[in-house]
């Protein structure tokens, strides 16, 4: 048997690190926006007549083998220690080869590792004859990521992975709730231009301080995460009105937010291929994820999209090609 599962990335808008618990209960209205695209994480898994286990990631170039007697060991195994742990949590029964592959470059910021969970998970479920109902997939990737990341997650990733299209996640004490935003996905790729910067992240917002310091009352912190919060709000809303005069200007007045949230979100490379957009025609710049290296979205001027991607060529970075993906996690049989 063979098991291909697939799952989109995603472009953060708006709304990030408020995603985490148990900071969003602490700002009513906290919603958090962001799109799946086509740069995706994929999971092939062949079955084999044997016991061996084979687990490979084919962008990072490592693989080991193990067999059904030592799955045990693999919730303590530090190579590919995500995937190590999602095969030791569903146990399955059978050989097999699993293989791993992201077609976002190392440390974007587009929640490659979050997008490979929900894909593994998918496929990993199948093999074990779908133990567990899709409705818990996000909840089980989220568990099992925190306890390799070893610090508090936000959540956003697996809700742009699994469900695919536009979402608005909103942060309520009954749960969260994933709204699905109409946007126009054409002129969201007309306008919308990714440039990796050739810096892996390093995580420019280290969750964990941000959490501690929230948690510990700092006003100034829990202000700026009101902010953030509103930006969010602001950016649903000129989605769905497909106004995109109000996307720069909610663009414009969250880039400074995320830089007090914390300063090193950018680098010195960052700093200069943001204003050397800025200065050939790109309206607004928005970090990806955490920050600290990894890709930017810039807003395009109406015409000169071409321009900017010239002069971020210039500067180093490197152009992503990327569609809008309306699909989210897929497994199939071969």
């Amino acid at each position: 048997m063979i098991i291909e599962a697939t799952a989109p990335t995603r472009i953060d808008l708006a709304g990030g690190t408020i995603d985490i618990w148990p900071l969003y209960l602490f700002h009513p209205g906290a919603v958090t926006v962001n799109f799946a695209i086509s740069l995706q994480a994929r999971c092939r898994i062949e079955t084999r007549t044997d016991a061996r286990i084979i687990i490979e990631s084919r962008d990072r170039a490592i693989a080991f083998e193990t067999d059904l007697r030592q799955i045990e060991e693999l919730a303590h195994e530090p190579r590919l220690e995500l995937l190590s742990k999602l095969v030791h949590f569903f146990r399955p029964e059978t050989g097999f080869h699993l293989i791993a592959e992201s077609l976002s470059p190392p440390g974007a910021g587009l929640g490659a590792s979050s997008s490979l969970a929900i894909a593994c998970i998918g496929a990993l479920n199948h093999l074990v004859g779908g133990r567990y109902h899709p409705d818990q997939f996000i909840q089980i990737a989220t568990n099992i990521e925190t306890t390799v990341i070893r610090v508090p997650a936000g959540v956003q990733d697996y809700y742009a992975a699994f469900y695919g299209g536009a979402n608005c996640l909103h942060f309520r004490p009954d749960g969260i709730v994933r709204e699905e935003l109409k946007v126009d996905a054409a002129e969201l790729e007309r306008r919308l231009l990714l440039c990796y910067t050739g810096e892996p992240h390093v995580s420019g917002i280290n969750n964990w301080e941000v959490f501690k310091r929230h948690i510990d009352g700092d006003a100034r912190l829990f202000d700026l995460f009101e902010g953030i919060r509103d930006s969010a709000r602001q950016m649903r809303a000129a989605l769905l009105a497909n106004d995109w005069t109000a996307v720069r200007e909610t663009m414009r007045a969250y880039y400074p937010k995320r830089k007090q949230l914390a300063p090193n979100i950018t680098t010195p490379h960052m700093d200069q291929l943001v204003e050397k957009a800025l200065a050939h025609g790109a309206e607004a710049a928005k970090v990806c994820g955490a920050g600290g290296g990894g890709c930017i979205v810039f807003l395009c001027g109406e015409g000169r999209k071409e321009r900017v991607a010239e002069a971020l060529r210039e500067g180093g970075a490197s152009l992503l090609a990327w569609r809008f993906s309306a699909e989210g996690l897929t497994v199939r049989e071969l």
